[in-house]
């Protein structure tokens, strides 16, 4: 019988030394970083001083303008409207539009104005007949009063010859 040789495991590791290149990579990378932060600093510096000397930052700049009255009075307006057109009930108007749907009528725009609270809304409908039976759901839709039709016109560019038409609402009780 042969006689297999023992071996033995060593599952520890030994102490490996640091090696020499490796420490020389680290030394080099913190040499090149401190050399670049001192280039840094310099040059944040000189715009520090560039920022002084144009009156750019400083204690010498000057202060704010007034802005003159009249114009804060225009921008208060502005923002006023701003206000106003975010409130326009829009699930509402929507409900009162979807309420009135017929499936020859294709909306084109909604310009509702809610200082006024009227409703301009422009669409297209294929034929003549239809375009007053429109009017009648949109008159009886909740939210929506004295509808009317502002202006029509046949498309004659269009091979089918939609009639475009405005049509214009109050938009009392919306919510």
């Amino acid at each position: 019988m042969t006689r297999v040789p023992r071996v033995q495991l060593d599952y520890a590791a030994p102490v490996r030394r640091a090696p020499w290149a490796g420490l020389a990579v680290l030394a080099v990378s913190l040499a090149v970083a401190g050399v670049m932060l001192e280039n840094y600093r310099g040059v944040r510096a000189e715009l520090a001083g560039l920022e002084a000397r144009s009156g750019l930052a400083g204690p010498e700049r000057k202060g704010v303008r007034a802005f003159p009255k009249e114009r804060l009075e225009d921008e208060a307006k502005s923002a006023e409207a701003v206000v106003r057109q975010l409130t326009v009930p829009w699930a509402g108007l929507m409900q009162a539009i979807e309420q009135a749907a017929m499936r020859n009528v294709a909306i084109l725009q909604l310009q509702p104005d809610a200082e006024t609270r009227s409703l301009r809304l422009i669409a297209w409908e294929r034929q003549r007949a239809a375009l007053c039976e429109y009017l009648r759901p949109l008159g009886a839709a909740r939210g929506l009063t004295e509808v009317h039709i502002v202006s029509h016109q046949v498309q004659r560019d269009d091979p089918q010859r939609p009639i475009q038409f405005s049509v214009q609402a109050s938009m009392q009780g919306l919510k």
